[in-house]
Protein backbone atom coordinates (compact mmCIF):
# COMPACT_ATOMS: atom_id res chain seq x y z
CA UNK A 1 0.00 0.00 0.00
CA UNK A 2 1.40 2.96 -1.18
CA UNK A 3 1.74 6.32 0.70
CA UNK A 4 -2.01 8.15 0.88
CA UNK A 5 -1.71 11.41 -0.57
CA UNK A 6 -4.73 13.58 -1.79
CA UNK A 7 -8.27 12.78 -4.10
CA UNK A 8 -9.44 15.25 -6.34
CA UNK A 9 -12.96 16.09 -5.35
CA UNK A 10 -15.21 18.32 -6.77
CA UNK A 11 -14.41 21.18 -4.18
CA UNK A 12 -10.58 20.17 -4.55
CA UNK A 13 -8.52 17.94 -3.16
CA UNK A 14 -9.29 16.16 -0.07
CA UNK A 15 -6.81 13.87 1.97
CA UNK A 16 -7.03 10.46 0.99
CA UNK A 17 -7.82 8.83 4.27
CA UNK A 18 -10.99 11.44 5.13
CA UNK A 19 -12.64 9.83 2.24
CA UNK A 20 -14.88 6.91 4.14
CA UNK A 21 -16.64 4.57 2.69
CA UNK A 22 -16.67 4.95 -1.13
CA UNK A 23 -18.98 4.23 -3.90
CA UNK A 24 -16.87 3.66 -6.59
CA UNK A 25 -19.99 3.85 -9.57
CA UNK A 26 -22.64 5.57 -9.40
CA UNK A 27 -24.24 7.81 -11.46
CA UNK A 28 -25.63 11.40 -9.71
CA UNK A 29 -27.38 13.61 -13.15
CA UNK A 30 -27.34 10.90 -16.00
CA UNK A 31 -28.52 12.38 -18.79
CA UNK A 32 -28.38 10.39 -22.42
CA UNK A 33 -26.37 12.37 -24.80
CA UNK A 34 -29.04 14.75 -26.45
CA UNK A 35 -31.87 14.01 -23.89
CA UNK A 36 -31.25 17.69 -22.92
CA UNK A 37 -32.86 19.02 -26.23
CA UNK A 38 -35.82 16.94 -26.57
CA UNK A 39 -39.17 18.28 -26.26
CA UNK A 40 -40.61 16.19 -23.92
CA UNK A 41 -37.80 15.72 -21.57
CA UNK A 42 -37.64 18.27 -18.31
CA UNK A 43 -34.25 18.89 -16.81
CA UNK A 44 -35.66 21.43 -13.68
CA UNK A 45 -31.81 22.02 -11.58
CA UNK A 46 -33.79 23.10 -8.61
CA UNK A 47 -35.49 20.02 -8.49
CA UNK A 48 -32.73 17.59 -9.34
CA UNK A 49 -30.67 19.27 -6.76
CA UNK A 50 -33.19 18.50 -4.18
CA UNK A 51 -33.72 14.59 -5.27
CA UNK A 52 -30.07 14.26 -5.00
CA UNK A 53 -29.23 16.20 -1.61
CA UNK A 54 -32.38 13.75 -0.61
CA UNK A 55 -30.53 10.63 -1.52
CA UNK A 56 -26.98 11.92 -0.79
CA UNK A 57 -27.92 12.48 2.80
CA UNK A 58 -29.47 9.19 3.10
CA UNK A 59 -26.21 7.56 1.91
CA UNK A 60 -24.12 9.77 4.46
CA UNK A 61 -27.24 8.74 7.45
CA UNK A 62 -26.31 5.02 6.84
CA UNK A 63 -22.39 5.33 7.09
CA UNK A 64 -21.12 6.25 3.20
CA UNK A 65 -18.26 8.91 2.59
CA UNK A 66 -17.56 9.51 -0.46
CA UNK A 67 -19.51 9.14 -3.75
CA UNK A 68 -17.55 8.99 -7.41
CA UNK A 69 -19.44 9.89 -10.48
CA UNK A 70 -18.23 7.45 -12.79
CA UNK A 71 -19.93 8.65 -15.62
CA UNK A 72 -17.47 10.92 -17.75
CA UNK A 73 -17.73 13.80 -19.83
CA UNK A 74 -21.38 13.82 -21.53
CA UNK A 75 -23.53 11.88 -19.68
CA UNK A 76 -24.87 15.25 -17.73
CA UNK A 77 -22.02 15.88 -15.76
CA UNK A 78 -22.60 19.45 -14.16
CA UNK A 79 -19.80 20.36 -12.02
CA UNK A 80 -21.23 23.29 -10.32
CA UNK A 81 -24.34 21.10 -9.54
CA UNK A 82 -22.03 18.26 -8.06
CA UNK A 83 -19.92 21.21 -6.16
CA UNK A 84 -23.62 22.71 -4.47
CA UNK A 85 -24.39 19.24 -3.55
CA UNK A 86 -21.08 18.42 -1.24
CA UNK A 87 -21.01 21.32 0.37
CA UNK A 88 -25.18 20.83 1.36
CA UNK A 89 -24.52 17.31 2.38
CA UNK A 90 -20.72 16.47 3.72
CA UNK A 91 -20.69 13.45 1.20
CA UNK A 92 -17.58 14.01 -0.68
CA UNK A 93 -17.64 13.90 -5.10
CA UNK A 94 -15.21 12.61 -7.23
CA UNK A 95 -15.89 13.18 -10.83
CA UNK A 96 -14.36 12.05 -13.97
CA UNK A 97 -13.44 12.99 -16.95
CA UNK A 98 -13.44 10.26 -20.28
CA UNK A 99 -15.96 8.47 -22.83
CA UNK A 100 -16.94 5.83 -24.92
CA UNK A 101 -18.35 3.51 -25.58
CA UNK A 102 -17.86 4.87 -29.23
CA UNK A 103 -21.59 4.50 -29.61
CA UNK A 104 -21.89 7.25 -27.35
CA UNK A 105 -20.00 9.50 -28.52
CA UNK A 106 -20.69 12.62 -29.63
CA UNK A 107 -20.16 13.61 -34.07
CA UNK A 108 -17.02 15.61 -33.47
CA UNK A 109 -15.23 12.74 -31.48
CA UNK A 110 -16.45 10.51 -34.72
CA UNK A 111 -15.75 12.43 -37.17
CA UNK A 112 -12.29 11.29 -38.95
CA UNK A 113 -10.14 14.59 -39.10
CA UNK A 114 -7.34 12.61 -41.13
CA UNK A 115 -6.84 12.04 -45.43
CA UNK A 116 -7.55 8.81 -45.32
CA UNK A 117 -10.17 8.60 -42.71
CA UNK A 118 -9.12 7.39 -39.41
CA UNK A 119 -10.63 7.27 -35.85
CA UNK A 120 -9.29 10.01 -33.58
CA UNK A 121 -5.78 8.89 -32.41
CA UNK A 122 -5.27 8.05 -28.63
CA UNK A 123 -2.74 10.97 -28.07
CA UNK A 124 -6.05 13.21 -28.45
CA UNK A 125 -8.21 11.66 -26.36
CA UNK A 126 -4.94 11.56 -23.98
CA UNK A 127 -4.43 15.18 -24.00
CA UNK A 128 -8.44 16.06 -23.93
CA UNK A 129 -8.65 13.98 -20.67
CA UNK A 130 -5.82 15.02 -19.10
CA UNK A 131 -6.54 18.96 -19.20
CA UNK A 132 -9.49 17.83 -17.10
CA UNK A 133 -7.25 16.98 -15.01
CA UNK A 134 -4.76 19.48 -14.61
CA UNK A 135 -7.08 22.40 -15.99
CA UNK A 136 -10.47 20.94 -14.59
CA UNK A 137 -13.10 20.21 -16.12
CA UNK A 138 -15.03 22.15 -19.02
CA UNK A 139 -18.49 23.70 -18.26
CA UNK A 140 -19.81 24.70 -21.41
CA UNK A 141 -20.09 28.59 -22.04
CA UNK A 142 -18.67 28.88 -18.48
CA UNK A 143 -15.05 27.65 -18.37
CA UNK A 144 -12.77 24.88 -16.26
CA UNK A 145 -13.55 24.10 -12.96
CA UNK A 146 -12.28 21.24 -9.99
CA UNK A 147 -10.25 18.72 -11.71
CA UNK A 148 -11.45 15.37 -12.35
CA UNK A 149 -10.79 12.55 -9.87
CA UNK A 150 -10.70 9.32 -12.59
CA UNK A 151 -10.98 8.50 -16.38
CA UNK A 152 -13.83 6.65 -17.03
CA UNK A 153 -14.53 4.67 -20.33
CA UNK A 154 -16.33 1.83 -21.48
CA UNK A 155 -15.74 -0.76 -24.49
CA UNK A 156 -18.45 -1.66 -26.76
CA UNK A 157 -20.49 -4.85 -25.16
CA UNK A 158 -20.32 -6.70 -28.50
CA UNK A 159 -16.42 -6.34 -28.84
CA UNK A 160 -13.49 -3.16 -28.55
CA UNK A 161 -14.17 -0.79 -31.85
CA UNK A 162 -10.78 0.82 -33.46
CA UNK A 163 -12.34 4.15 -31.74
CA UNK A 164 -12.96 2.07 -28.33
CA UNK A 165 -9.25 0.86 -28.28
CA UNK A 166 -7.85 4.96 -28.83
CA UNK A 167 -10.04 5.61 -26.17
CA UNK A 168 -8.99 3.53 -23.89
CA UNK A 169 -5.08 4.09 -24.65
CA UNK A 170 -6.03 7.58 -24.12
CA UNK A 171 -7.26 7.15 -21.44
CA UNK A 172 -4.11 5.26 -19.77
CA UNK A 173 -2.05 7.95 -21.67
CA UNK A 174 -3.92 10.65 -19.64
CA UNK A 175 -3.96 8.82 -16.41
CA UNK A 176 -0.20 8.21 -16.50
CA UNK A 177 0.55 11.77 -17.03
CA UNK A 178 -1.72 12.98 -14.57
CA UNK A 179 -1.75 10.32 -11.42
CA UNK A 180 -5.34 9.83 -11.11
CA UNK A 181 -7.20 6.34 -11.86
CA UNK A 182 -8.52 4.71 -14.89
CA UNK A 183 -11.89 3.02 -14.67
CA UNK A 184 -13.15 0.93 -17.32
CA UNK A 185 -15.80 -0.79 -18.47
CA UNK A 186 -14.55 -3.88 -20.47
CA UNK A 187 -17.08 -4.91 -23.81
CA UNK A 188 -16.95 -8.95 -24.38
CA UNK A 189 -13.44 -9.93 -22.94
CA UNK A 190 -12.32 -8.09 -19.56
CA UNK A 191 -8.62 -9.66 -19.33
CA UNK A 192 -8.37 -8.41 -23.17
CA UNK A 193 -9.58 -5.24 -22.60
CA UNK A 194 -7.40 -4.70 -19.34
CA UNK A 195 -4.43 -5.15 -21.65
CA UNK A 196 -4.71 -2.89 -23.52
CA UNK A 197 -4.51 -0.27 -20.81
CA UNK A 198 -1.71 -1.90 -19.11
CA UNK A 199 0.06 -2.13 -23.03
CA UNK A 200 0.41 1.67 -22.29
CA UNK A 201 2.40 0.92 -19.42
CA UNK A 202 0.11 2.33 -16.72
CA UNK A 203 0.52 -0.03 -13.50
CA UNK A 204 -2.31 -2.30 -12.82
CA UNK A 205 -2.98 -1.19 -9.26
CA UNK A 206 -4.34 2.12 -11.17
CA UNK A 207 -7.15 0.17 -12.90
CA UNK A 208 -10.72 -0.58 -11.75
CA UNK A 209 -12.47 -3.17 -14.24
CA UNK A 210 -15.83 -2.21 -14.10
CA UNK A 211 -19.05 -5.08 -14.73
CA UNK A 212 -17.34 -7.95 -13.72
CA UNK A 213 -20.33 -9.09 -11.64
CA UNK A 214 -21.86 -9.94 -14.98
CA UNK A 215 -22.69 -13.35 -15.50
CA UNK A 216 -20.69 -14.03 -18.30
CA UNK A 217 -17.94 -12.28 -16.57
CA UNK A 218 -18.26 -15.04 -13.83
CA UNK A 219 -18.74 -18.09 -16.12
CA UNK A 220 -15.32 -17.39 -17.47
CA UNK A 221 -13.40 -16.79 -14.37
CA UNK A 222 -12.62 -13.05 -15.61
CA UNK A 223 -12.17 -11.40 -11.71
CA UNK A 224 -10.37 -13.70 -10.67
CA UNK A 225 -7.72 -13.18 -13.45
CA UNK A 226 -7.80 -9.65 -13.57
CA UNK A 227 -7.13 -9.61 -9.76
CA UNK A 228 -4.34 -11.81 -10.56
CA UNK A 229 -2.76 -9.16 -12.83
CA UNK A 230 -2.81 -6.42 -9.85
CA UNK A 231 -6.01 -4.83 -11.12
CA UNK A 232 -9.13 -4.09 -9.13
CA UNK A 233 -12.27 -5.76 -9.26
CA UNK A 234 -15.21 -4.07 -9.71
CA UNK A 235 -18.64 -5.45 -8.51
CA UNK A 236 -20.46 -2.55 -9.34
CA UNK A 237 -24.29 -3.74 -10.08
CA UNK A 238 -24.79 -4.80 -6.69
CA UNK A 239 -28.78 -4.49 -6.30
CA UNK A 240 -29.40 -5.62 -9.87
CA UNK A 241 -32.21 -8.08 -10.24
CA UNK A 242 -31.82 -8.66 -13.94
CA UNK A 243 -30.84 -11.63 -16.56
CA UNK A 244 -27.62 -10.04 -17.54
CA UNK A 245 -26.00 -9.94 -13.88
CA UNK A 246 -25.29 -12.22 -10.88
CA UNK A 247 -27.62 -12.67 -7.76
CA UNK A 248 -26.70 -11.25 -4.77
CA UNK A 249 -25.93 -14.20 -3.22
CA UNK A 250 -23.96 -14.96 -6.27
CA UNK A 251 -22.04 -11.89 -5.83
CA UNK A 252 -21.00 -12.43 -2.01
CA UNK A 253 -20.27 -15.88 -2.65
CA UNK A 254 -17.64 -14.27 -5.61
CA UNK A 255 -16.02 -11.90 -3.12
CA UNK A 256 -15.74 -14.18 -0.49
CA UNK A 257 -13.96 -16.55 -3.22
CA UNK A 258 -11.57 -13.80 -4.52
CA UNK A 259 -10.71 -13.34 -0.81
CA UNK A 260 -9.70 -17.09 -0.14
CA UNK A 261 -8.01 -16.53 -2.97
CA UNK A 262 -5.87 -13.69 -1.39
CA UNK A 263 -6.59 -10.59 -3.63
CA UNK A 264 -8.98 -9.29 -0.63
CA UNK A 265 -6.82 -5.95 -1.63
CA UNK A 266 -8.35 -5.76 -4.85
CA UNK A 267 -12.04 -5.54 -4.56
CA UNK A 268 -14.55 -2.93 -4.95
CA UNK A 269 -18.04 -2.65 -4.59
CA UNK A 270 -21.02 -0.22 -6.31
CA UNK A 271 -24.33 -0.33 -7.54
CA UNK A 272 -23.97 1.73 -10.34
CA UNK A 273 -27.27 3.52 -8.74
CA UNK A 274 -28.63 6.43 -10.75
CA UNK A 275 -29.48 9.61 -8.61
CA UNK A 276 -31.82 11.31 -11.73
CA UNK A 277 -32.05 10.01 -14.94
CA UNK A 278 -33.44 11.49 -18.16
CA UNK A 279 -33.71 9.96 -21.40
CA UNK A 280 -33.20 6.93 -20.49
CA UNK A 281 -34.54 4.53 -17.54
CA UNK A 282 -33.04 5.05 -14.07
CA UNK A 283 -31.50 2.23 -12.17
CA UNK A 284 -32.88 3.39 -9.47
CA UNK A 285 -31.17 1.32 -6.33
CA UNK A 286 -30.35 3.93 -2.76
CA UNK A 287 -26.75 4.54 -3.27
CA UNK A 288 -26.54 3.14 0.95
CA UNK A 289 -27.77 -0.51 -0.66
CA UNK A 290 -24.69 -2.02 -0.44
CA UNK A 291 -24.26 -0.96 3.10
CA UNK A 292 -27.32 -1.84 3.90
CA UNK A 293 -28.32 -4.62 2.38
CA UNK A 294 -25.15 -6.03 0.62
CA UNK A 295 -22.93 -6.00 3.94
CA UNK A 296 -25.32 -8.07 5.46
CA UNK A 297 -24.86 -10.65 2.59
CA UNK A 298 -21.47 -10.42 2.71
CA UNK A 299 -20.91 -10.94 6.68
CA UNK A 300 -23.50 -14.36 6.06
CA UNK A 301 -20.24 -15.18 4.20
CA UNK A 302 -18.13 -15.26 7.27
CA UNK A 303 -16.31 -11.32 5.77
CA UNK A 304 -15.12 -9.86 9.02
CA UNK A 305 -15.60 -6.09 9.86
CA UNK A 306 -11.54 -5.81 8.90
CA UNK A 307 -12.51 -7.52 4.92
CA UNK A 308 -15.40 -5.21 4.87
CA UNK A 309 -13.52 -1.85 5.93
CA UNK A 310 -11.12 -2.56 3.56
CA UNK A 311 -13.24 -3.34 0.57
CA UNK A 312 -15.22 -0.18 1.92
CA UNK A 313 -12.82 2.54 2.56
CA UNK A 314 -9.46 0.97 2.12
CA UNK A 315 -9.37 -0.24 -1.40
CA UNK A 316 -11.24 2.84 -3.04
CA UNK A 317 -8.88 5.39 -1.07
CA UNK A 318 -5.74 3.76 -2.54
CA UNK A 319 -7.19 4.11 -5.88
CA UNK A 320 -8.22 7.39 -5.98
CA UNK A 321 -5.15 8.68 -4.24
CA UNK A 322 -3.55 10.75 -7.06
CA UNK A 323 0.10 9.38 -7.54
Amino acid sequence: MGAHTAVNTVLGPVPAQELGVVAIHEALLSVFPGAEHAFDVTIDRAEIFETLAGKLRDFRRHGGGTIVDSTGMFHGRDVRLYEALSRTTGVHIVASTGQGPEELLGGYFLTPQTNPPTPWPAEKFADLFAREVTEGMVVPRVGRRGAAGLVATAATVTGMTATDESLFRGAARAALATGVPVSIRYGDDAVRDLEVVLDEKLPAGRVAVGGLDRKDAVATGAPRDVAARGAYVALDHVGAEDDTHVTGAERAALVAELIEAGHGDRILLSSNATGVAKGHPPRDVPYRHVLTTFVPLLQAQGLSGEDVRRILVDNPRDLLSVR
